[in-house]
C-alpha cells in the first residue's frame, strides 16, 4: 500500500510567517509541519509523510537552497517551494538552478502558495 504524503514541511526563521502559512494551509485541508531553522529540519527523522517542502531562502546562518541540497545529499527527495523577501537574480537562477518547483517573492498570494503546493501534490502522485 502506498503511503499517502499529506504534510508540508515549512522551515521560515520568522514566526509571524510561520503561523500565517500553517493557518493558510490549514484553511485548504492541509498539514504543516514548521521549523525555525535549517537544523531543526535537519533534526528531523521521518519525511516519509511530507507532501513538498516550503523553504525560506534567506535564514539565520544558513540558505533554503544550502539546506535543500543538503536532504538531497542525504537521500530526501521532495519538491520544494522557495519563498523569500530579498529577490534578486542570484537568488532565483540558484533557486531555480536546484530544482524547485516554484519561487514566490515576499509578500506573496495565498493562491500561488497553494497552486504551487497543489503542483507538488501532482509531481509525488
Amino acid at each position: 500500500m502506498l503511503s499517502i504524503r499529506k504534510s508540508v514541511l515549512v522551515v521560515d526563521d520568522d514566526p509571524s510567517m510561520c503561523v500565517c502559512i500553517r493557518r493558510l494551509l490549514r484553511e485548504h485541508g492541509i498539514s504543516a509541519t514548521v521549523f525555525d531553522s535549517a537544523n531543526a529540519l535537519l533534526s528531523h527523522r521521518d519525511f516519509s509523510n511530507a507532501l513538498c517542502a516550503v523553504f525560506d531562502i534567506n535564514l539565520k546562518g544558513d540558505s533554503g537552497i544550502t539546506l535543500f541540497r543538503r536532504l538531497v545529499e542525504r537521500g530526501v527527495r521532495l519538491p520544494v517551494i522557495y519563498i523569500t523577501g530579498n529577490d534578486s537574480e542570484a537568488n532565483r537562477t540558484a533557486a531555480l538552478e536546484s530544482g524547485c518547483i516554484a519561487y514566490l517573492t515576499k509578500p506573496f498570494a495565498a493562491r500561488a502558495l497553494i497552486e504551487s503546493i497543489e503542483r507538488a501534490r501532482a509531481a509525488v502522485t
